[in-house]
């Protein structure tokens, strides 16, 4: 599975929402040093119930804007 997402750094609680063919995501974790990037892998296997390895950020390692592979899903 791909999908494209927007990261929302910094924020209260994470969470994730689809909006008009868009999922956002929101991590508690700061844009510093790869750490947002880290947290969405991890949100992400939890939310999908996957493993971490499983899943590969193909665009965007320094931008909100991200393509995320999926793979077992």
């Amino acid at each position: 599975m791909i999908l494209d997402i927007k990261v929302i750094p910094g924020a209260k609680k994470n969470s994730f929402k689809e909006e008009s063919g868009r999922v956002k995501v929101h991590l508690t974790a700061p844009a510093l040093d790869g750490r947002a990037n880290a947290a969405l892998v991890a949100f992400l296997a939890t939310h999908f119930d996957v493993r971490s390895s499983h899943i590969e950020i193909i665009k965007g390692l320094r931008s909100r804007n991200k393509v995320v592979s999926i793979n077992d899903v």
